[in-house]
């Protein structure tokens, strides 16, 4: 059973989240943790704190379970609220100064070995499909 945490209007633009998000999204939760600490940017952080938050939400759906399997399965940024504030300019003019936050909502679950296997069928299906297909095409 997947379990979701949020990180509400947090004061950094989406487009820097975002570069985040992408680094860890689909993988193994201890690897994105791995990811996060050593990362050098500064909304790392609170996405890690988000992290550890979702892998507890998610203790306590599934009591017993084994928390090795968990990944990333899904990450969004979005957008929040955005401050406007307004600098000085030359002659008397002012500059908007818009001032970014974002929500981001992360869920984690086990990665399932039917999922797997329906991919598998799946691919295997269509292969068949498109050599049918081309060999009626040949005749």
């Amino acid at each position: 059973m997947e379990a979701i945490a949020k990180l509400r209007n947090y004061p950094t633009s989406p487009r820097k989240m975002r570069l985040l998000a992408d680094l860890i999204r689909g993988k193994k939760v201890e690897n994105a943790l791995a990811v996060l600490e050593h990362n050098t940017k500064h909304p790392a952080v609170p996405l890690r704190k988000l992290v550890l938050s979702a892998i507890n939400n998610w203790k306590q759906k599934n009591e017993g379970g084994d928390e090795g399997q968990l990944v990333v399965k899904t990450i969004m940024v979005d957008g929040a609220r955005t401050l406007k504030r307004m600098r000085p300019a030359p002659q008397g003019r002012g500059y908007r100064v818009r001032k970014r936050s974002n929500h981001v909502t992360i869920v984690v679950d086990i990665k399932n070995e039917e999922e797997k296997t329906d991919r598998k069928i799946k691919t295997n299906a269509k292969t068949t499909n498109s050599k049918t297909t081309t060999k009626t095409n040949n005749q």
